[in-house]
């Protein structure tokens, strides 16, 4: 009866080992097929791109985009214009005057006087200003007698001014 125990313990310890074998065995099979799934995942995914890229023309796709970009700018300048000539039709008079008394009243709040700073702003553009100061002396020198060559002078004086700014 000992012996029967014993044996008997070593068929339960041996049917243990052959259970975890057959366990290992299993997963083993279950991995196997899961990369087999993946596999042909994989080759019908190589397929349709294979499709695609035979389908894809390139340069037709390019040039399909080129025409879109062409017709959406079209488009966007259409949209501008129109929109320009709504806000001149709908712009009143008073508008103007709405407008100007609303950003003064914003500078205001913000403590800006365009008054104060205004003031000392010439009233013509710089480049008037300085080609009417380079005209006095070219008209004294034309009215003194400088003749050809005083218009020769004006001329290099006023492409210097313009080098300069």
């Amino acid at each position: 009866m000992a012996k029967s125990l014993i044996r008997n313990r070593h068929a339960v310890n041996k049917l243990y080992g052959l259970k975890s074998q057959l366990q290992a065995v299993s997963l083993r099979i279950q991995t196997l097929k899961s990369t087999q799934a993946m596999a042909d995942a994989m080759r019908g995914a190589t397929k349709a791109m294979r499709v695609m890229n035979k389908r894809m023309n390139l340069p037709n796709m390019q040039r399909i985009l080129m025409e879109f970009e062409k017709q959406n700018e079209r488009m966007e300048m259409t949209s501008d214009m129109m929109g320009d000539a709504i806000d001149d039709a709908m712009e009143g008079e008073g508008e103007e005057d709405e407008t100007d008394e609303l950003i003064g009243q914003v500078l205001d709040e913000i403590g800006i006087s365009t008054t104060t700073q205004l003031a000392s702003v010439p009233d013509m553009p710089v480049a008037a200003a300085a080609q009417q100061q380079q005209q006095v002396p070219a008209m004294a020198e034309a009215a003194a007698g400088g003749g050809g060559a005083g218009i020769d002078e004006d001329l290099q004086a006023r492409l210097d001014n313009l080098r300069k700014t």
